[in-house]
């Protein structure tokens, strides 16, 4: 099924219908020719079939009023719903017997696809040593009482908890990997699973606890700026001076060392930098050496870690992407990957993830209390604010 070009921005077609459900079942249906999907999902029988279900569900993460599984199957009695997103109405026993069936690996793929799409926005003056670099974390979602395969011991307490890794590209602002685990999981362990040949990637103190994974990840030519506990077992081997560019980039020492308090746990020569932040000192290493990667330029990396904790935000607190419409492992990843799929289509079309007062005006619009002429109004005034923010 061939997919037009994407628009860099709403036309008024596009808007009267909110294509982002359309743009959906197109990339689904193609993933599925790839990827394949359940046998059960071809029988005559089954009345219910997987984009319906899934277009269902994502309509429960773009629409402020339905919150719950319950209410999702109730909106699909009305004739717009039915006509628009899942084409009949929808009991909860098929909902519910829809999650097993449906491999979130799916998804997964589309969510790629996405990623790869969405056009690069770099900034004006930004550094083109900037364009592949990632920023690695993780963040967790509680889990329901009744969740129990999402139940973990940590520090000697019980919780219950989902788990999503990801990878945030630094200068386009936007999910490039994602993973959905158990609480439990490892961030690092599932940080290797993503690893890929040319890797840039930034991150925090749990990301630098193992020094082992330095040298794993050299011979795939990766590059890293990670954190380091404040007592880690340095051995400097050589000083390195520090520029007035770095120093205005909060600079004040950096050296190539080993690390590890024992010879056979120790790290390969890596390159530290301290840069002294508003509250502490930060303690940064990185494989890459002064004339491919100045001081400054990794101080500047590491500060823009804090963007993936801004997603982690948006997604939970403006996408409201914090109530189960499912609690099998499937289904929480299903609901996972698709909350990352709406806030690319988002940007893909608005140019950016919305804002709490943008994404309030959509949801009015899609609800039908704002008019079209609302929203193309506040779209236009948002790129107005871009336009002046930029230069």
């Amino acid at each position: 099924m061939a997919r037009k070009s994407t628009p860099s921005s709403f036309s008024q077609r596009d808007l009267g219908r909110w294509k982002l459900l359309v743009d959906f079942q197109i990339r689904l249906a193609e993933a599925v020719q790839e990827w394949g999907q359940h046998p059960t999902f071809k029988d005559s029988r089954r009345k219910l079939k997987a984009a319906q279900y899934l277009c269902l569900f994502l309509l429960g993460l773009l629409n402020p009023v339905v919150r719950t599984m319950r209410g999702l199957c109730a909106a699909s009695h009305l004739p717009r719903v039915q006509e628009q997103v899942c084409g009949r109405a929808v009991s909860l026993g098929s909902f519910s017997e829809a999650q097993p069936l449906l491999d979130p690996a799916l998804l997964e793929k589309v969510f790629a696809e996405l990623s790869q799409e969405l056009r690069r926005r770099q900034a004006p003056g930004a550094s083109g040593q900037l364009t592949r670099w990632l920023i690695q974390d993780s963040t967790l979602w509680e889990a329901l009482p009744r969740m129990g395969w999402a139940l973990w011991r940590t520090q000697g307490t019980t919780q219950r908890a989902v788990r999503l890794h990801l990878s945030l590209h630094v200068l386009e602002d936007k999910p490039v990997r994602a993973k959905v685990t158990v609480g439990a999981c490892c961030e690092r362990k599932a940080w290797k699973q993503t690893w890929q040949e040319g890797d840039a990637c930034v991150g925090d103190r749990n990301f630098g606890e193992d020094y082992q994974i330095f040298g794993q990840l050299n011979p795939k030519g990766c590059a890293f700026v990670l954190r380091l506990r404040e007592e880690a077992s340095i051995h400097i081997q050589e000083e390195l001076p520090v520029g007035e560019e770095d120093r205005a980039a909060g600079v004040v020492r950096q050296a190539w060392a080993v690390l590890g308090c024992r010879a056979r746990y120790r790290s390969l020569r890596v390159r530290l930098v301290w840069v002294q932040g508003p509250k502490e000192m930060l303690l940064l290493v990185s494989n890459k050496a002064p004339e491919e990667l100045s001081a400054a330029l990794i101080s500047r990396l590491y500060r823009c870690r804090w963007q993936i904790e801004l997603f982690f935000r948006w997604i939970k607190c403006i996408l409201a992407c914090r109530h189960w419409l499912a609690e099998s492992p499937q289904g929480v990843a299903i609901q996972i990957y698709l909350a990352l799929i709406a806030a690319l289509l988002m940007q893909l079309y608005t140019g950016r993830r919305p804002t709490k007062r943008l994404m309030e005006l959509i949801q009015f619009y899609l609800l039908g209390v704002a008019t079209l002429e609302d929203l193309e109004a506040a779209l236009e005034k948002e790129k107005a604010r871009l336009a002046r923010k930029k230069s």
